[in-house]
Parts: C-alpha cells; structure tokens; sequence
C-alpha cells in the first residue's frame, strides 16, 4: 500500500491519499497577518479509519506550517488532541 500526503493550496487542506484513493483530509483557514492557519476539521473515512491516516495527516500539515512559517490554532478537536500527546508542536500553537 502507498501512503502519498499533499497540501491542497486551492481547497485548503491536506490530503492523504492510500493507494491514490483519498482517505482522510485536515482542512484549515488561514491568514497572513499574523501567519496563522486554523484546523477546523480532520477527516478520514470510514474504510480507511484505525490506521492512523489522521494522525499522519496532521503531523504532515504541523510540519508544514512550521516549515512555511504559520502559528496554528486547533480548533479541531483531533488537532488539539495531537497536539497535546505531540508536545514537539506545543510551540506552534497561536497565543
């Protein structure tokens, strides 16, 4: 099984796809004064669901707004969630 992660610029979000087949997505907000993004919402589907997909898909788009230089604010309840048992992106959240 392949695992292939992109950041959908035109329909905010991150997509992870398994076997070119979309399986979850975590869809945001963002602006750039200050650089923030806002994850609202996190999906996996429900034949790809207990296989972690929304935690590789979070992890993804945490590191790349920390890449691209963007504070986060996890309105998502997951985000929040990985968050706190990630404590490595702690520092990513907006204040």
């Amino acid at each position: 099984m392949t695992t292939r992660l992109e950041h959908n610029v035109v329909d905010t979000r991150f997509e992870i796809y398994l076997d070119d087949t979309l399986a979850g997505y975590a869809d945001y907000a963002e602006r750039d004064d200050p650089k923030v993004r806002d994850f609202h919402h996190t999906m996996t589907f429900p034949e790809f669901r207990g296989r972690g997909v929304a935690a590789q898909v979070v992890e993804y788009a945490l590191q790349d707004s920390r890449d691209a230089g963007y504070a986060v604010i996890p309105t998502c309840w997951y985000v929040e969630k990985y968050i706190a048992e990630h404590r490595e992106y702690a520092d990513l959240v907006a204040t």
